[in-house]
């Protein structure tokens, strides 16, 4: 049970603002978000968010740093399955929707750059690994460093846009007309378009 359900009386007061946090922002949106109705389903005073966030923008970047996270390790567990380089990347692309589509309001939250701290030493640590475990899949484990805006980023880049576009297809609803059409088009329609991407593209 989420400790956001129930009011907080003593223990772990980050973990439960988080936790109020989330139920917040996933009933009401980025644009509903605030302190005060955290600390209310906490249980706590609002005053009390400031002993561990700063302001919104600083909880707000503790909710995507963990997002990340989050999906940083379902892309590792996801690269684990398949027999090809094909199937790996289709399986990370799938992980990738699954997660969209489990928490679109989550999802949304990691790509608002303007409303999180993109100096966070721990969010910028979780995207990059989250990116990067991409990135060794399609140019190789031993593939050095690159800077973005190397030419020899652009396969990585290509999987990546076209993972991220079918998840906000996806969420916007521009796949059907309801939310279960959208998901199940954009889950049948995915690991086509990686396939012909990956194997008419490159090897």
């Amino acid at each position: 049970m989420m400790m956001s359900t129930r009011a907080y009386h003593h223990g772990n007061l980050r973990a439960a603002l988080l936790d109020a946090a989330l139920a917040v922002l996933t009933d009401k949106g980025v644009t509903g978000f605030s302190l005060r109705e955290t600390a209310r389903r906490a249980g706590v005073t609002s005053a009390a968010p400031k002993h561990h966030f700063a302001d919104t923008r600083a909880m707000l970047t503790a909710l995507a740093t963990g997002a990340f996270q989050r999906l940083a390790d379902s892309l590792a567990a996801a690269d684990q399955t398949g027999a090809s380089k094909t199937d790996k990347i289709i399986a990370q692309g799938e992980a990738y929707l699954a997660f969209a589509a489990k928490q679109p309001a989550l999802y949304e939250l990691m790509w608002q750059a303007a409303l999180l701290d993109l100096t966070d030493a721990d969010l910028l640590r979780e995207k990059n690994r989250a990116f990067h475990i991409l990135d060794r899949r399609v140019r190789g484990a031993d593939a050095e460093r690159l800077p973005d805006d190397d030419p020899r980023m652009a396969a990585t880049f290509a999987c990546w846009s076209i993972v991220h576009g079918f998840a906000r297809l996806m969420i916007e609803g521009s796949f059907g007309l309801d939310r279960e059409t959208a998901e199940a088009t954009a889950r049948a329609t995915l690991p086509r378009s990686l396939r012909l991407l990956v194997e008419g593209g490159f090897r």
